[in-house]
């Protein structure tokens, strides 16, 4: 990651609202608003109602500064447009979080308070942050992840598996769904081992090449795979192979370097918020200074 280039220039924001802050927190929306509107010289709210009218309010932007009030997934979504745009070189983006999911807005420095946050878009510095993207032209602002195959299915339905609206207080007034529910779980795993198309929770056998060196090959099993920003334009790598053993721990595997290739088996991999896939290959370029974002002076 870059240090922190050089003060915001622009006081003519445009301030684009997610509409899934507005449902979340309409008090911490209106605070943002308010606070920004009070401190720039001129202020124009979008206020979006889906994917489409968010892209159409950021390619119209002229010549003012992009705040996105919104959580992870709005921030993704922005540079993921600018990216498209190939405007991110020229645009510094300013965020104020609001939402649920706030762990990659506050690992790049954005404080998650309305009142912190408004006053860092309107008094703090751009800083140059590095970006992976994908060989589909996807983008990952933060950490990839790639979890062991099968688990967020196998998780998916540990979840659903007392069905519709068979929360516990309805089984313990209802002895009769205690019978249901155990004759569901006697016959499930008969079902499931019929169907080809559901994996089962275990280790993945991928191929990990970072810079072209396998980092760990297809005969070798792994528990998972996670990529994070490094140091001058890399990527960290981390690989942890399955234990030999029960009760043991096999030592991670690591590496750094500005491109990193997954292939093997059809995966998942969670990318900041978002789950993708399943792919039979990808690859992860670093490209480095490639995005702006303000934050906190000091």
């Amino acid at each position: 990651m870059a240090e922190v280039a050089t003060s915001a220039t622009s006081d003519q924001l445009l301030v684009v609202i997610d509409p899934v802050a507005r449902r979340r927190d309409g008090e911490s929306v209106r605070i943002a608003k308010d606070v920004l509107s009070a401190g720039a010289a001129s202020t124009k709210v979008c206020l979006p109602d889906g994917p489409e009218e968010f892209a159409r309010a950021l390619r119209r932007r002229g010549s003012r500064r992009p705040v996105v009030v919104g959580d992870d997934r709005a921030l993704v979504r922005a540079v993921a447009l600018l990216h498209r745009q190939r405007e991110l070189t020229g645009c510094a983006l300013s965020l104020v979080p609001v939402g649920g999911a706030l762990s990659l807005a506050r690992s790049l420095g954005v404080p998650t308070g309305a009142v912190a946050a408004a006053r860092a878009v309107l008094e703090g510095a751009e800083r140059r942050l590095d970006l992976l993207v994908d060989d589909s032209d996807g983008v990952v602002l933060g950490a990839l992840r790639i979890p062991p195959v099968g688990a967020e299915r196998a998780g998916a339905g540990a979840e659903a598996g007392a069905g519709p609206g068979m929360g516990l207080g309805m089984v313990r007034g209802r002895p009769w769904l205690r019978t249901y529910q155990s004759l569901v779980r006697t016959l499930a795993p008969a079902r499931s081992g019929r169907t080809a198309s559901a994996p089962e929770a275990g280790p993945a056998r991928l191929r990990v090449e970072v810079d072209g060196e396998t980092l760990v090959d297809l005969h070798e099993p792994v528990e998972a795979v996670s990529v994070v920003p490094g140091a001058c334009g890399t990527a960290r790598v981390e690989v942890r192979p399955v234990a030999a053993g029960m009760g043991a721990q096999a030592s991670p595997l690591l590496a750094e370097g500005r491109s990193v290739t997954v292939s093997g088996a059809h995966f998942r991999y969670r990318a900041d918020a978002v789950v993708s896939g399943p792919v039979g290959t990808r690859t992860w370029v670093v490209r480095e200074g490639a995005w702006g974002l303000t934050v906190p002076v000091g």
